[in-house]
């Protein structure tokens, strides 16, 4: 075999070695990209540099792996729907007061389920492996309650956070996770109809906050 026949083989192979390498890559990159939905675009975009986002993301991934998570049982759940329950009716004369508890029962069903619980950003990104499409509700939902903490909400904007905070607190609970306004765009949310977290409640949009609009 001549020196050159043995050179174009040569390239060949690192032609072929470079696609495959470059196809893995790329299946990576789909596979995160299909799993954390627009959570993707805001790490890559908040990064330096693409590589650098897409390893944050498996960073979270290894760290996810290491919770020992548990689904919740009929009882927990019934128990989280009562409290929800008692939540909007709080909201009735004390609005404020009702978001707060809200983000305190989200903080206690994330702990129950099995997440580390104390900085918000590390809750953020260890929720975002399995409930990346719930996730900027909780955003909306946090940022709004901090707004409440210092007089800069209004109602409406707390019966907002509560809309957020339900559809987080759905998708924790077991169920397919609820399309709210003013949130994720519809094209970053599951496509499924609007289900109640109990049987005899009306969405949050539409119940007892609705009436109370200010």
């Amino acid at each position: 075999m001549s020196p050159t026949v043995v050179i174009i083989l040569i390239v060949v192979l690192l032609v072929i070695a470079a696609a495959v390498v470059l196809g893995a890559r790329a299946s990576r990159r789909k596979q995160l990209q299909n799993k954390f939905g627009p959570e993707y675009d805001r790490v890559v975009g908040d990064a330096d540099s693409r590589s650098e986002g897409e390893r944050e993301l498996r960073e979270r991934e290894k760290r996810h792996a290491e919770f020992e998570l548990k689904a919740l049982s009929a009882e927990s759940k019934a128990k989280y729907s009562v409290a929800w329950e008692e939540v909007q009716i709080q909201f009735v004369d004390s609005p404020e007061q009702a978001v707060s508890t809200a983000d305190e029962l989200v903080t206690k069903l994330i702990a129950e389920r099995g997440y580390p619980t104390g900085d918000y950003d590390d809750q953020l990104a260890n929720l975002s492996v399995a409930h990346a499409r719930t996730l900027e509700h909780y955003r909306d939902a946090h940022a709004i309650s901090e707004r409440s903490k210092s007089g800069e909400a209004e109602t409406e904007d707390l019966r907002q956070a509560l809309v957020h905070y339900r559809a987080l607190f759905a998708d924790l609970l077991g169920e397919n996770p609820i399309r709210s306004e003013g949130a994720a765009s519809p094209a970053s949310e599951p496509k499924v109809p609007e289900q109640k977290i109990n049987n005899h409640d009306s969405d949050v949009a539409n119940s007892r906050p609705d009436a109370t609009s200010r």
